[in-house]
């Protein structure tokens, strides 16, 4: 059975869930006092695809958010262009486990919008091995992003971030 979904819920409200999940994520990173060295912005992605003859953008601008809760857990929420030129959403949390030496390894999960071919555009869930690499104001996010047929593309994908203060 089918739920009617208001067209306005669908299409408009990317931007409103990824307020939404940052205010949530700052709310409840307020009961322990904000801090301001824990917050990480970036600007999109950067994205190598496997099946470069797809005529995929690489580029993917956007606007996202990161806040380090401790040495495995932080939570991320933006928007961006996909690789398919659609305007995307996501949400989720990085566990990140495994530390060698300034490098952290595990995963991102969380949840994406607009891939037209994947869920006709809408939130799907989503699981990716990541690595992170932090050092002052600078990081670097490093995603596998696996391939799901014909839906959704495979890459390797970057995420430079920044932070204004880096007491970490």
């Amino acid at each position: 059975m089918k739920l009617p979904v208001p067209p306005d819920l669908v299409l408009g409200s990317s931007l409103k869930a990824v307020n939404l999940a940052v205010l949530c994520t700052i709310g409840g990173a307020a009961k322990a006092e904000f801090d301001a060295n824990r917050l990480w912005v970036n600007a999109g992605f950067y994205s190598a695809h496997f099946d470069a003859d797809k005529g995929l953008r690489n580029a993917n601008p956007g606007l996202g958010l990161e806040y380090t809760l401790d040495e495995r857990w932080s939570v991320t929420a933006g928007r961006f262009i996909s690789s398919n030129d659609a305007n995307s959403s996501y949400f989720g949390a990085y566990y990140q486990p495994w530390h060698l030496g300034p490098l952290k390894l595990g995963v991102v999960g969380g949840a994406f919008n607009g891939y037209p071919k994947a869920f006709n555009g809408g939130w799907f869930p989503a699981l990716i091995p990541t690595a992170t690499y932090e050092s002052g104001h600078w990081g670097l996010n490093v995603a596998l992003v696996l391939p799901l047929k014909d839906r959704l593309y495979g890459a390797l994908s970057f995420q430079l971030k920044f932070r204004f203060q880096s007491g970490l």
